[in-house]
């Protein structure tokens, strides 16, 4: 059975986040952002190129597939209920339901997955990565929720140490 994990950006730096992927077995990092940067110098090192480069260095393979990506206007809608919430976007622990429903119908369903699923490797594993530090925070575990229901293939979260 094929492993997939995912992996946020959140909580590491950029060595802990690289030794975290080798101790996953990882060897092939889906990048599922809308826009491949984050703010601040102490995430610096998850921009792309910069990313990329790392992940070339540890022999990390990189993908982008903005297909998954949110749209602004999703994102939007979930930070107006991180709002309403009264909670920071780096410490929210769940997707609004409204936002699920949306990505779901209007990103998600329209996917093929079955690309990507045959591009995983025979060896190793791939992770699926994005910003926040709890997957289900994220619409990554959305897509590993869907690849697992459609294809089998095994979940792991990989967090923070």
């Amino acid at each position: 059975m094929l492993k997939l994990a995912t992996i946020g950006v959140y909580g590491f730096d950029g060595d802990s986040f690289l030794e975290r992927l080798r101790q996953a077995d990882v060897c092939l990092l889906l990048d599922v952002r809308q826009r491949r940067g984050v703010r601040g110098p102490d995430y610096a090192w998850a921009n792309s190129l910069r990313l990329q480069a790392a992940l070339a260095e540890a022999g990390i393979a990189y993908r982008h597939h903005r297909e998954l990506a949110p749209t602004t206007e999703l994102r939007h809608l979930q930070y107006a209920e991180d709002d309403r919430q009264g909670v920071g976007k780096r410490s929210r622990r769940e997707l609004a339901a409204e936002y699920t429903r949306r990505y779901t119908a209007e990103i998600l369903d329209p996917v093929d997955l079955d690309p990507i699923v045959a591009a995983l490797p025979s060896a190793g594993i791939a992770t699926l990565f994005c910003v926040e530090r709890d997957p289900e925070a994220c619409h990554r575990s959305l897509v590993a929720q869907r690849l697992a229901a459609q294809h089998h293939l095994t979940i792991e979260h990989l967090r923070p140490l």
